[in-house]
C-alpha cells in the first residue's frame, strides 16, 4: 500500500470511528477496509480488537464481531499533523452533572452492562446509554468522559458491581475510590445501599 493509500484508508477509519457507538470501527460496518486496516496495524496507526473486546462488542451489538479496530495515538497524531482531525471539543457538564472518567477496563465493564439492558432485572439508569455513546475518548490522559447525573452515577455503580461478581474487583474499586459511589448489596440481597 502507498503512503497515500494507507493515509486514506486511515482517513476512512476515522469516519467511521467518528461514527461508532463504542468508538469501534467494526467488521458490519467497513467490510471493505479489513485488508487496508492490517496495513495500517503493522505501522501502528489503528490497533485491533483483542478476543475478550470483541466478545464485549459481541454482547454490545447482538451479533459476532469478528474484527475491531479502532485509530491508535500514533494514528490521531498523524490525521492532526495533516489537519484533517480537528481536535475534540471538550463541553462542560450540565447542572446536575459531573465529570467522570473512566478507564479504558472501566469504559468496556459499562458497555457490556448498558449492552445488556434488555435482560436486566435492574436495566441501566434513563440517559446512561446516550452518555455512554457520547463518551470522548481523551487519548492522552487514557480516559473516557462521561457527564452523569448522581443517579447515573449509582447505576454504574451497580453495572461495576456485577462485572465484579463475574471478573475484575479493579473497576469497581477504583470507580469507589475516585467517585465515592460504591454498590453494596444488603445481606438479603433485596435492596443495596450505595456509599459515598
Amino acid at each position: 500500500m502507498q503512503a497515500d493509500g494507507a493515509f486514506e484508508a486511515l482517513k476512512a477509519v476515522w469516519a467511521f470511528e467518528v461514527k461508532a457507538e463504542h468508538g469501534w470501527v467494526l467488521d458490519a460496518a467497513a467490510p471493505s477496509t479489513q485488508r487496508s486496516v492490517r496495513v495500517l496495524a503493522r505501522k501502528g496507526l489503528v490497533e485491533t480488537a483483542g478476543r475478550e473486546t470483541r466478545a464485549e462488542l459481541s454482547a454490545w451489538e447482538g451479533r459476532p464481531v469478528r474484527w475491531a479496530v479502532r485509530l491508535t495515538a500514533a494514528g490521531h497524531d498523524l490525521l492532526a499533523y495533516a489537519g484533517v482531525r480537528p481536535a475534540p471539543t471538550p463541553c462542560a457538564p450540565e447542572p446536575g452533572q459531573q465529570l467522570v472518567e473512566l478507564a479504558p477496563s472501566q469504559m468496556a465493564a459499562l458497555r457490556l452492562f448498558v449492552g445488556l439492558a434488555g435482560q436486566l432485572k435492574s436495566p441501566p439508569e434513563a440517559g446512561l446509554s446516550g452518555q455512554v455513546r457520547a463518551a470522548v475518548h481523551d487519548r492522552g490522559a487514557r480516559r473516557w468522559r462521561l457527564h452523569l447525573t448522581p443517579a447515573q452515577m449509582e447505576s454504574v455503580a451497580y453495572g461495576f458491581w456485577l462485572h465484579r461478581l463475574t471478573g475484575s474487583v479493579a473497576e469497581a474499586n477504583r470507580f469507589g475510590r475516585d467517585y465515592g459511589v460504591l454498590y453494596v448489596p444488603d445481606s438479603e440481597g433485596t435492596r443495596a445501599a450505595v456509599i459515598s
